[in-house]
């Protein structure tokens, strides 16, 4: 059986630092930081789909954090397609608009390739320091499958490289009858790691918990809750889940199986609201260890 690493998708969420979780004495973000990675090996950093990150920013990351730690970092919003600020655009790149939000479209192609260049640039002291996982490609309720959006993966793939891109999908078509054999088929072919959901049923943007490794490296899982405000426009809301030790329970087998598909297993709790995420991630760790 491969590594299984345990982490969330947040260490640094408002509710999380109202909560308690943190000791007083961790009142900096470096605190926070320095704190968090001696409970977990894991973190994915969110932070990056809103807005690019600098590369000093990586670096401090870096610098604060022990050997081993991992960092999966959340690919920037104007690379899967999701409408993009302005202002959360390089200045130096901004085009001359009244619109809100952009899109790859709304760009000159120099300055999307510059956008392309500059966040993967980003992450180069992460690599350096071997703390990079995995840039997580997570595409919007409209990217269904379809060959333009599987020929777009392989685009990702090979911009990526060699760093290692890992693809989330929110659109039922991706596993809706045969389409299932064929998407993971797909990604087995191009050795992509399919990122793994638990999530709410029954919406176009649900995808069932299909547990599956298309590459041999590297697996993934994200743990989304099962909130019934899931349509919700607020985070909290939406992600407030808090997951039950049977819950808990009931997947350690399943993730222990997975884990002996790939050579590492990524967790993330993405339920990201007060201290959920970290008290069901430190649950969870203890079911795996527990066989």
């Amino acid at each position: 059986m491969g590594d299984i690493l345990v982490g969330t998708a947040s260490w640094t969420d408002r509710t999380l630092l109202d909560s308690g979780w943190y000791p007083q004495t961790a009142d900096t973000p470096e605190k926070r930081l320095v704190y968090y990675a001696r409970q977990f090996p894991l973190v994915e950093v969110d932070a990056t789909y809103y807005s690019p990150p600098a590369e000093r920013t990586a670096r401090l990351w870096a610098e604060r954090t022990p050997a081993g730690f991992t960092f999966n970092v959340k690919a920037f919003s104007l690379l899967t397609g999701h409408p993009t600020r302005v202002g959360a655009l390089y200045k130096d790149l901004r085009p001359d608009t009244e619109k809100k939000n952009l899109y790859p479209d709304d760009l000159p192609p120099q300055a999307y390739e510059e956008v392309w260049t500059r966040f993967l640039s980003a992450l180069d002291p992460l690599v350096e320091a071997g703390k990079l996982g995995a840039v997580l490609f997570q595409f919007p309720p409209w990217f269904t499958i379809k060959r333009e959006n599987k020929q777009y993966l392989l685009e990702v793939a090979k911009r990526c490289a060699p760093l290692r891109p890992v693809v989330e999908f929110r659109h039922a078509s991706w596993f809706a009858g045969d389409n299932a054999e064929e998407t993971l088929g797909f990604l087995r072919r191009h050795e992509l790691p399919f990122v793994c959901v638990d999530m709410p049923q029954g919406h176009k943007s649900s995808v069932p918990p299909v547990l599956a490794a298309t590459a041999a490296d590297l697996a993934v899982v994200r743990f989304h809750g099962h909130s019934d405000k899931w349509t919700s426009k607020d985070i909290h809301e939406k992600f407030g889940y808090d997951y039950s030790d049977r819950e808990l329970r009931d997947w350690a087998p399943k993730l222990r199986e997975l884990a002996g598909e790939a050579e590492r297993t990524h967790v993330l709790m993405n339920n990201c609201y007060r201290d959920h995420a970290q008290r069901n991630g430190a649950r969870l760790r203890e079911f795996l260890d527990a066989d």
